[in-house]
């Protein structure tokens, strides 16, 4: 079987599981706001996007905070995507970090793949990726919404996906043929590619992913990660599940929680002392092993 089959029977195993809990990164112009040397509060709101639409998306942001404003500058915007069964508040442990660190972070709760859905469908995965770049179209409108609080403070050019297990797959299929340069980076954890090629422009990709792994195994990611054409790495968690790692204070979570910020800081900030500093971030002898393929 050739690896673009088995990754898709592989991704069809996956969704009868489920899964509860660019251009080159220095090009283009740089960031309005400097890399935050400390962190910021966070704060939060939700909306809907298109909520009298066939495909209505419940939204959850997070973004840096002083006081009760958001904080003065331009952040650049994580997309995440939870997993089958899942909800983006259950991924609060991690994301809220990232923010508190000088990203925004806008989760869409999926029409017929989140917990409580009225019409649940693991197959509705297929369509994720073109809600997630429904988002993106949304939020570089409101950076220029008159009265909206987060007018003026996102960086529009500077977009990174990310996403756990049927999630990965949604970011994973995020980087087709053509797709925007804003998108900058890609986190894939506990996924997957999706079928066709992770194509140009090559973005660089992080994969994290449990070796021990039995809702989407270790080589369906090793199997994505070897298919990425541009710059790529993989962080493996030893003897590690499909997620558990992605709560804090579990094992993995620091190594996790210090790797995906070095690598946004790298991919978004455009910081090259982040990508210096990304292996040691992710190695940790017996918790996790680290391999890449990234430029300096």
């Amino acid at each position: 079987m050739g690896v673009q089959r088995l990754v898709a029977a592989l991704l069809a195993a996956l969704l009868l599981a489920g899964c509860a809990p660019a251009t080159s990164v220095t090009g283009g112009p740089p960031p309005a706001h400097p890399e935050p040397g400390s962190p910021y509060a966070v704060g939060v709101r939700t909306f809907t996007l298109d909520p009298g639409s066939a495909r209505p998306l419940p939204v959850t942001l997070w973004y840096p905070a002083e006081g009760a404003a958001v904080a003065d500058g331009r952040f650049p915007v994580v997309v995440y995507s939870h997993g089958l069964d899942s909800l983006p508040r259950l991924h609060a442990g991690l994301v809220t970090r990232w923010a508190a660190a000088g990203f925004v972070v806008a989760a869409p709760a999926y029409p017929h793949t989140r917990r409580g859905a009225p019409r649940f469908s693991r197959a509705d995965v297929r369509h994720q990726p073109a809600d997630a770049w429904r988002l993106i179209r949304h939020l570089v409108r409101l950076d220029t919404r008159r009265g909206d609080p987060l007018a003026g403070h996102l960086d529009v050019a500077r977009f990174a996906a990310a996403g756990h297990s049927a999630g990965g797959f949604t970011t994973a299929g995020m980087f087709t043929p053509g797709h925007s340069a804003r998108l900058r980076a890609g986190i894939v954890i506990a996924g997957g590619g999706m079928a066709g090629r992770l194509a140009d422009p090559a973005a660089p990709l992080l994969f994290v992913h449990g070796t021990a792994d039995r809702v989407v195994p270790l080589g369906v990611g090793r199997a994505a990660y070897d298919r990425a054409s541009g710059p790529a790495a993989f962080l493996s968690l030893l003897g590690q599940g499909h997620g558990e790692y992605l709560g804090p204070g579990r094992r993995g979570f620091d190594q996790v929680l210090a790797a995906t910020t070095e690598f946004l800081r790298w991919t978004l900030y455009g910081d090259p002392a982040a990508r210096r500093r990304l292996t040691g971030a992710a190695l940790s002898p017996g918790v996790t092993a680290f391999e890449h393929r990234l430029t300096t």
